[in-house]
């Protein structure tokens, strides 16, 4: 990656005249800033250039804000697939903007950007105090939630017809882009609104941020069908649990609850390609483990071998968001597993697992709730003080602002030669490769 090309300047809708309502032991300057690379190698590599390292904005109560709380109007929109914690973000964000900051004007978009587009006739809700008080012990998002590009210059209407000052996106890498070209739309108009997002990814795979909002949760859960996959593989001779984790396009999830729960004995993710047949191929690796313990668990990401499933003359379909339909490589693996076996004459007893929905659906733990209540207070801070097109996220510690248009520019994948792979490798025990060549 070249981090030379990467921009973290904050765009901000105009000058702030309005003292902030809030009592804080300390506000953050905008002139404070959070090393991009904290490694010493390119911190010496800036200095010998003259240059100051690549550095990031610190989030935090600013000492003066843009809007006026008593005349500004709030919306909040989720969107994409669900997540653990949406409900304590929301929740956060209208006590936030209603007790500490005094705007009393705050909507709910429901059904995700559809909300903003008349022709679907989806009714707003308004969120106080009172409807949203107990909603953290929810799963899911009260607001619910949809997925599809719409139309950007309706969207941009619908706010101004609602005279809205400050607009919360709760969402992935679509909701992120789709954010991001709202508010090109409002600065081509010349509008001052504020478009924050508050990143929500549960595999989370967004760069520039250390973690999102669900992922623990996720972690917590996902461990939980690894323990019982463990159970069944030991519960009959040549027993195989099998576990499909979530994952399109990373492998975290299914990484670091290997590393969680050490019952694993291989994880299969997509940044990592491998062979099913063949010497080196995962078919005679699992073959051999079985043969050599009993019994195997394996974990495999949902993007994970996609080109083992596609035929070379098959089209490619994509979802309402844009993203290229997945073939179930969980069914696939089961199907091709049995095949093998049979094939060998060497009887096995599999049992295959999912448990997606449920892990996307259950409330968040302790951990993600505090995590999802910092993250909305720091975008209610970014937002009142006139901030936009910018995301709240942790970098090295640090909670900061991130411009949408860098943080969609491309993914976070498992670095296949990072330390947290070579953990799986030295947990599972399974070969750096599984590839014939």
């Amino acid at each position: 990656m070249n981090k030379k090309l990467y921009d973290f300047q904050i765009q901000n809708l105009g000058k702030r005249t309005i003292s902030a309502p809030i009592s804080v032991s300390r506000f953050t300057p905008d002139h404070e800033r959070v090393m991009f690379d904290i490694g010493l190698k390119d911190y010496g590599e800036s200095e010998k250039a003259g240059d100051l390292p690549l550095s990031i904005e610190v989030a935090g109560p600013r000492e003066t804000i843009y809007f006026d709380p008593s005349k500004a109007k709030a919306a909040i929109v989720t969107c994409g697939g669900l997540c653990p914690g949406i409900n304590d973000v929301i929740r956060a964000l209208v006590m936030e903007l209603y007790y500490r900051y005094g705007v009393h004007n705050i909507v709910g978009i429901r059904y995700g950007f559809q909300g903003l587009i008349p022709e679907f006739g989806h009714d707003i809700l308004d969120l106080t105090p009172e409807v949203i008080k107990d909603i953290h012990s929810e799963g899911g998002s009260i607001l619910a939630s949809s997925r599809g590009g719409q139309d950007i210059g309706k969207m941009v209407d619908a706010l101004v017809r609602m005279n809205i000052s400050l607009l919360f996106c709760i969402g992935g890498d679509g909701t992120m882009k789709g954010a991001e070209q709202i508010t090109q739309e409002i600065t081509k108009r010349n509008l001052k609104i504020s478009v924050v997002g508050i990143p929500k990814t549960i595999d989370n795979d967004l760069p520039f941020i250390s973690k999102s909002f669900g992922f623990d949760t996720a972690i917590s859960e996902a461990v939980k069908a690894i323990k019982c996959a463990h159970v069944e593989a030991n519960g009959a001779p040549m027993g195989i649990g099998l576990v499909k984790l979530m994952g399109r396009h990373s492998g975290h999830i299914a990484a670091i609850a290997a590393l969680a729960e050490s019952d694993a004995n291989f994880v299969l993710i997509p940044e990592v390609p491998f062979d099913l047949e063949g010497n080196k191929g995962f078919l005679k690796m699992l073959e051999g483990r079985l043969k050599g313990r009993g019994h195997a668990v394996v974990l495999v990401a949902e993007g994970a071998g996609q080109d083992l499933c596609r035929k070379e003359d098959e089209s490619v379909e994509t979802d309402a968001s844009g993203n290229i339909r997945l073939y179930d490589i969980g069914i696939f693996l089961k199907e091709k597993i049995g095949e093998y076996f049979d094939k060998i004459g060497m009887e096995t007893n599999l049992k295959y697992m999912d448990p997606s929905y449920m892990i996307r659906s259950v409330p968040a733990n302790a951990s993600d709730s505090h995590y999802c209540g910092v993250l909305a207070r720091y975008a209610v801070h970014a937002g009142m003080a006139g901030k936009t097109g910018m995301l709240v996220g942790q970098w090295n510690s640090a909670f900061v602002h991130l411009p949408l248009k860098t943080v969609t520019s491309e993914k976070k994948p498992v670095d296949p030669e990072g330390s947290n792979w070579m953990q799986v490798l030295e947990s599972t025990g399974q070969p750096p490769s599984m590839k014939n060549d």
